[in-house]
């Protein structure tokens, strides 16, 4: 079993000795479900140590209600701030029947300053969970900070996105146009028939450029080198040059032979280039039109995936959020990984918090990307299973030990290197899909197959109570 250090330090259970010395200077609390010992804001609380049962810990952050512990027989409740005299951080309610030891204030003084082994613990602990706390509303304070920052990012990406790609197609046509004129410009060179010969082979290309086929490197080859030799057969100056590009538009050997008998030696080399600058023309028109297209693409996924300037609660279409999230990690998938989808058309929208079940995704699709190093296998599905909608994320990474399986969902339980993960995803995960939308979260794992089942209430979610 892998122990970690800053769980223990924050979380720490007091040993029954301990126990047994505080309950000479408390009284013994029986509490009900749902019973609160204290709430976030209280001017002042006591000290609680849970002797049976659990006691949950959540604050508000954003409007939303976290949960920030669930302590157990021997460990207890309370910060720096019953001490100092501050208002309570948090709100301490019963999970079902418990009993607490409860202490006040003045007397714990007292406990603290007789500098126990128990007493030191607390103290370590207390002073601990002040500063997570501060981290977690700092985090809060950036996340906050850069969702306003994407908001007003994506806004000024999508007017340019917008205004790039309607020149695109005024270029375009533009291009088109004048390539045309060129022709009718040279007469002389180009007959009338010899134009329009020119003309259909040109629209062919385009059309084929337009397609975008994409050929394997050892075929582009081929047909370059096949076309080279076609060029230099007919004298073509600098035919190496052309060859890939009219590649590039579908042209070979065999439309060339049809062509050449049409046109004068001087006006076949003029045609060709003419034709090769026409297609170089068309593809950069094509990569700024796709450019500014993927940047379009990207803000649209960016403004559904955190739902902005749209209430928390809301009828979603989970396909859309899990393109989405695929779309905004696509610099992650693709250089080695396969996705693999597998939608059930029959899954309904849902009334749920769009955005945070977007983080879900996310947090599981980043771990399956780590997992993999880079490359493997990913599959997405969904499917209905009875009044809940079943959502699986799997991966042929590398697979999670056994003996620590029972504990990924743990905060700050984590098994990447120093600086790699803090140990909160999968809590946040496990908060937002159990805690948020009254779901399920399970996960089977062996070497090359680990796999997420995630359920949702097709219904939506009750009031979340702090």
């Amino acid at each position: 079993m892998l122990h970690n250090p800053k769980e223990e330090l924050l979380f720490p259970t007091l040993s029954e000795e301990e126990l047994e010395r505080l309950q000479a200077h408390g009284q013994e609390l029986s509490l009900t479900d749902g019973e609160a010992i204290f709430h976030e804001g209280d001017p002042t609380y006591q000290f609680y140590v849970v002797l049976e049962g659990e006691v949950r810990v959540t604050k508000v952050v954003n409007g939303d209600v976290q949960i920030l512990a669930i302590h157990e027989r021997g460990q207890f409740t309370g910060e720096l701030s019953m001490l100092t005299g501050a208002p309570a951080l948090a709100t301490a309610r019963s999970c079902g029947a418990s009993r607490v030891l409860a202490i006040d204030p003045d007397t714990f003084k007292q406990i603290l300053a007789e500098c126990s082994q128990g007493a030191s613990v607390i103290l370590a602990a207390m002073a601990g969970r002040a500063r997570e706390v501060e981290f977690q509303m700092q985090q809060q304070e950036k996340l906050a900070a850069l969702g306003r920052l994407s908001a007003g990012l994506a806004h000024e990406l999508n007017n340019p996105a917008a205004a790039g790609n309607r020149a695109a197609q005024q270029l375009r046509d533009a291009i088109a146009a004048i390539q045309t004129r060129l022709l009718k410009l040279c007469e002389d060179l180009f007959p009338a028939s010899q134009r329009q010969a020119l003309v259909t082979l040109q629209q062919d290309a385009l059309g084929y450029l337009a397609a975008a086929p994409r050929l394997a490197p050892l075929d582009q080859s081929d047909r370059e080198d096949a076309l080279t030799d076609w060029l230099d057969d007919h004298a073509i100056a600098d035919g190496w040059k052309l060859a890939p590009t009219l590649v590039s538009g579908g042209i070979n050997a065999t439309q060339l032979d049809k062509l050449a008998p049409q046109l004068t030696p001087d006006a076949l080399a003029e045609g060709l280039s003419w034709l090769a600058e026409t297609l170089t023309l068309a593809g950069l028109v094509n990569e700024v039109e796709q450019s500014t297209s993927r940047i379009a693409q990207l803000v649209k996924a960016i403004k559904s995936y955190s739902y902005m300037d749209q209430a928390a609660l809301k009828d979603i279409d989970l396909h859309e959020g899990l393109e989405n999230t695929l779309t905004i990690l696509n610099h992650k998938l693709k250089y080695g990984i396969t996705v693999h989808r597998e939608y059930d058309p029959a899954v309904p929208r849902i009334c749920a918090y769009g955005s945070e079940l977007n983080q879900v995704w996310t947090n599981l699709i980043d771990n399956a990307v780590y997992a993999m190093g880079g490359k493997g296998d990913l599959t997405v599905r969904t499917t209905i299973d009875h009044d809940q909608v079943l959502v699986a994320i799997a991966d042929t990474g590398t697979g999670i030990p056994p003996d620590i399986q029972s504990r990924i969902f743990e905060p700050f339980f984590t098994t990447k290197g120093v600086g790699e993960g803090s140990g909160l995803g999968l809590d946040i995960v496990r908060r937002i899909i159990v805690n948020r939308h009254h779901g399920d979260i399970r996960v089977t794992s062996k070497p090359g197959e680990t796999c997420f089942q995630i359920w949702l209430p097709i219904q939506p979610p009750a009031t979340n109570q702090g």
